[in-house]
Parts: C-alpha cells; structure tokens; sequence
C-alpha cells in the first residue's frame, strides 16, 4: 500500500478497532485500489478515501416486543446510513443472532460499491437486528417487525432510505414492515421497502433476483475465459433465495447442482439436487435441509462440524458460497483448489475471506465477488422502486430482461475497469475499482458535505 491508503487503514483499525467485520471489509478494497490513487491524486487532495469510509449515519434503538408466553423481549435495532452520493439510502435489513453494529456497517459499506455497479441512483446503507426469526411464530415475528418499524419509521421514505430484505427477512417480514409503516404514516408510500408481495406493490423477479443474477454474471464471466456453465458440476451453499435461484438458472444453464445446505450441515445428491422439493422445505415448511433424505434416501447428509464446512469438501467445478459472510477460510479454498475448482460465485455478501480470496487468484481460479455478482437484488429492488412511482407494473420477463442487461454491463464495467488499471482477470479488483471511481468523483463534486 501506499503512505495514503497506510495512513488511511491505519486511522480507521484505531477507530473502529472492535468491529472485525467492517475492517475486514475496509482493508479488501484499500488493497485493490492503490492503482487508481496513483493515477487521480485528486482523491487523496480531497480526502475520498477518509469520507467514503465513515458512515454518514448510525442510528440504534431498542426494540421491545411481548412474545406468545406473555414475556417481554428486547431486541437491539440498527439502520446504517451509509451513503446519499447517488440516490437514497438503498439496503437490506437483516435479522440474526449475529447481527452487530460491524455486521450491519460492513454490509453498509458493501452496498454502496454494489449500489455504484448498477447504475442506477440509489445510495448505500443497511439495518437489522439481533433478533432470531428461527422459532418464532409468525404473531411473535409479526409483534417484533411492528415495534421494530415503530421506531425505524422517522428515519426512512421513499426518497430517503428505502430498506428491503436480507437474511432472516422475507416477504412475510417485509409485509409486517411495511403494514406497520403504512398504518404510522396514514399513507400508502408503496416505495419505502421493497420485496413487498406482488399483491401490494411488488416486483416480479425480485425473488429471484440475486440468484438469477449471479448466474447472469457468471455466465459472462466463464464466457469470456471460454467456459460456460454446461456440463460442470456445482455446488451452492445455502438454502434461501439467492441459493434457491441460483440454483434454478444454473441448471437452466446445463449445470448439476450436486449440493445445498443450511447452517446445520449440507445434502449431497450425485445424481443432482431435487429443487423442487428443497423449495417446499425451506419456503413452504420452513423446516431443515436434513428432511431432503425423507424423500431421496440415496443421497448423503453431512453434518457441520462447527470449524470447517463440509459442503466445500465436496468436488466441484464451480462453488456459489450463497449464505453468509466468511463461510470460505483459506482452509476451505485450499481443498477447493486441490479438488479442481475452476470459478467462485459470491451470492453472499463477503462470503470469501481475505486469505481464501488471495488463494484463489494465485491458483488463477475465476472470482465474481459479491459486489459485483450479488448486485441483481438492489438492482431489481431499485426497478421495484420505479414501479411503484409510476404505479405500473412490468411483466416478469420485462424484469428479468433488465436485470439480464444490468449484469451483462456490470461484469462489462468491471472487466474494463481490472484491463485499465493492469489487473486485467482480476474482477475483484476490477469491481471495487469500477465502483470506487464513479462514487470518488460524485464526492468531489458534490463538495464538502
């Protein structure tokens, strides 16, 4: 690095020196934009880099709420609003156990790259709580998202900060939100959460937005190396929407998917994943990936051994780590690489860790990081948006055409921007370069605000 991006690096670890999950996320961009710096030292001139890395907002809240039992529960609420450079604040809201303010400030920082790629104008910033929706009946997720929303209210709109869905947050969740807003504001601003059900305003395709595009994305990806997703096997780590439609597209791409998993462990099915009846688990019963073996005894469950997960010990030619941050260590790429793995799709947000992220470009493993892959969610939650202003709706293959588009120009714009600045293949790079300028310059000239 150079003596800014040291200086820079060194400033915000002492600043923020508990939150290892928004360092983390920091230092992976600091480390691939050196190039950019060396060329525009009108950046440094204008601070970007000390601007762009602290939030424009935090709000925290409690969240109180009264369970079936008649207890009463308090929760830790979050809104981070990252970014207005480009349009409102545009993020998902996530609820997990996990969920802390480094969580919900990485996740921030993340979309404001993964917002620039789009193309269209929208802003960064991103929410949640710690509550766990695992368990819960649906009056006790129902109580939580009214109380939630009671307070998260004051601070959003459709032209200031639009949230939307994340880990632990469907559309049942969202429609909670979103009842709660309405009935608050005494006002039908179908605009301020997206991932709404059709029924009430949303979008065709949203669901199968992020999964679909990180096909997309990789589908341009392999093509320019040659390759292509026919006849590769593949595996996909998680069981949710973005797992659930990769899935799906994958296959429609000539692809095996051989396996799946949930934070409890992974189904392995040589003969190929059985979708449909993974769909009726995980979005009809909401049950465990385990019960897969209740209707295809052939295949194999194996479980998480709490270190390592087993489903990237499974050979592959592909792997879409599409469930949470970090799920790939170094351990983990080492046997990917041993095991012959050719391409790595990020469905998840920061799902590779630094280590492991080194590893596979050394070996000359492709990487579609997830700013740029996973950018097909907010990119359909912004058409959503635009829908919903012009209260009219486009037909599912008018969405999915765009979103096609959308990624198609991403992977375009981050293969420019790796071939400019000498890290031509490197799309890691090439995403956080791309999206670092267009957000650099916005700054500039928007002045000092």
């Amino acid at each position: 690095m150079n003596e800014y991006l040291e200086r820079v690096l060194a400033d915000t670890q002492r600043k923020n020196s508990n939150e290892p999950e928004f360092l983390q996320a920091v230092k992976e961009v600091l480390c691939t934009i050196e190039p950019v710096l060396d060329v525009h030292k009108e950046y440094e001139q204008n601070a970007v880099l000390e601007r762009m890395i602290e939030p424009e907002r935090i709000i925290t809240f409690r969240v109180p709420w009264i369970d079936d039992s008649g207890k009463i529960r308090v929760n830790r609420g979050y809104r981070v609003q990252y970014s207005s450079l480009l349009g409102p604040y545009k993020g998902g809201l996530r609820l997990h156990p996990s969920v802390n303010q480094s969580i919900i400030k990485f996740l921030g920082f993340e979309q404001i790259f993964k917002n620039a790629l789009t193309g269209l104008p929208i802003g960064g910033g991103k929410g949640g709580s710690d509550f766990d929706p695992k368990g819960k009946t649906d009056n006790e997720i129902m109580k939580f998202c009214q109380s939630f929303m009671t307070e998260l209210y004051r601070h959003i709109g459709q032209d200031t900060d639009v949230p939307a869905g994340d880990i632990g947050v469907g559309a049942r969740e969202i429609g909670y939100l979103f009842g709660q807003y309405k009935r608050i504001k005494g006002a039908y601003e179908g605009g301020v959460l997206t991932g709404k059900d059709t029924v009430y305003g949303g979008s065709l395709a949203r669901k199968e937005a992020t999964g679909y595009g990180l096909i997309y994305f990789m589908r341009e990806m392999l093509n320019a190396h040659n390759e292509s997703f026919k006849g590769k096997t593949v595996t996909i780590s998680g069981a949710g929407n973005v797992a659930i439609y990769a899935c799906e597209k994958a296959v429609e791409y000539g692809a095996k998917v051989v396996a799946m998993s949930d934070s409890n462990g992974c189904i392995y099915d040589e003969n190929g994943i059985d979708l449909d009846l993974i769909k009726q688990i995980k979005e009809v019963e909401r049950g465990r990936i385990n019960k897969y073996l209740e209707v295809h005894s052939n295949a194999r469950y194996i479980e998480n051994n709490g270190e390592f997960a087993p489903i990237w010990t499974i050979k592959t030619d592909i792997a879409l780590p599409c469930a949470t941050q970090n799920e790939i260590t170094l351990h983990d790429a080492q046997i990917l690489v041993k095991n012959g793995v050719i391409a790595i799709g990020e469905g998840a947000n920061m799902p590779c860790n630094i280590d492991a992220i080194n590893y596979f470009l050394e070996n000359k493993v492709l990487i579609a990081p997830a700013k740029a892959a996973n950018a097909g969610g907010v990119a359909v939650s912004a058409i959503e948006m635009s829908q919903n202003s012009m209260r009219f709706y486009h037909s599912f293959e008018e969405v999915d055409s765009k979103l096609d588009k959308i990624m198609t120009n991403i992977f375009n714009t981050t293969n420019q921007a790796s071939k400019n600045f000498g890290c031509a293949g490197n799309y890691v790079a090439g995403a956080n370069i791309a999206a670092f300028q267009k957000l650099a310059n916005a700054m500039i000239a928007q002045g000092v605000v």
